[in-house]
């Protein structure tokens, strides 16, 4: 058994989440290819590298694909992440390098989010994080992408009375008055050439270090370090299944 394998309490609670197959031929084991999957993600090897013991690596990848194209990957990072802190939300986005595999798609297309920025070609992971650090919304973005421009699409399902906690790369009106629809309370610090000083608490700010070390867990694995990927919309399936890890073993720890 590898390390990178899902333990039997997150095999539990994943199981009940897979699709359901009642006719046909029966799947291949769900759990060794999931492991396949983790173990690829984890280790960052390409797909034809895959152990042995996790069966055929087009096994592995093709399941990867068509879930993903199911929106498999979308409903159990729904269904993981409903029982999130929804009292503090933290907002923020990372670069991360791609690698020349996933270089060689056409520049500026929409469906890669691959884009110039002081790293090189990057693209920027935006997420949205509860009061624990672990992730509720992700998004993502070429590169040069500024954080603000999807802010409103990831802020747009806050909760009454939530507080909202970003740097000043979010001080927006338009992000402000977004968050303010909902009844929720923006705690941004104003940009230097801001007018109107709005209130702002450096003590609630000090949580935000939560977003950060959230981006460096994900980071450790290393298909998410640095993008292979020529879709986003499979680096993106890749970064909620280490989202999906990360709340799992945030579950098994307080089980």
């Amino acid at each position: 058994m590898s390390r990178y394998d899902l333990t039997d309490f997150e095999w539990r609670v994943i199981e009940p989440l897979l699709p359901n197959k009642p006719r046909g031929v029966p799947r291949v084991d769900d759990r060794r290819v999931l492991n396949g999957i983790f173990w690829v993600l984890r280790s960052g090897a390409p797909w034809r590298d895959l152990p042995k013991s996790y069966g055929p690596r087009t096994t592995c990848y093709n399941r990867f694909i068509r879930w993903r194209k199911a929106g498999v990957w979308d409903r159990m990072m729904d269904a993981i992440t409903a029982a999130y802190d929804g009292n503090i939300q933290m907002i923020d986005g990372t670069s991360v390098r791609a690698h020349q595999q996933a270089a060689t798609a056409k520049r500026g297309s929409a469906d890669h989010c691959l884009g110039r920025s002081r790293g090189g070609l990057t693209t920027k992971i935006h997420a949205v994080v509860d009061a624990q650090g672990l992730p509720i919304r992700l998004r993502l973005t070429a590169g040069q992408a500024h954080d603000g421009q999807v802010a409103v699409k990831l802020l747009d399902q806050l909760s009454p009375h939530t507080i909202v906690l970003a740097d000043k790369a979010y001080d927006a009106d338009r992000i402000r008055a977004l968050i303010k629809e909902q009844g929720a309370t923006p705690n941004i610090p104003a940009k230097s050439n801001r007018r109107w000083k709005p209130c702002f608490s450096k003590h609630l700010c000090h949580k935000r270090n939560l977003i950060e070390r959230f981006f460096s867990k994900l980071k450790h694995f290393r298909r998410v370090a640095t993008r292979y990927d020529k879709l986003a919309a499979n680096f993106l399936g890749m970064i909620q299944l280490a989202s999906m890890r990360l709340w799992l073993r945030a579950y098994e720890s307080t089980a």
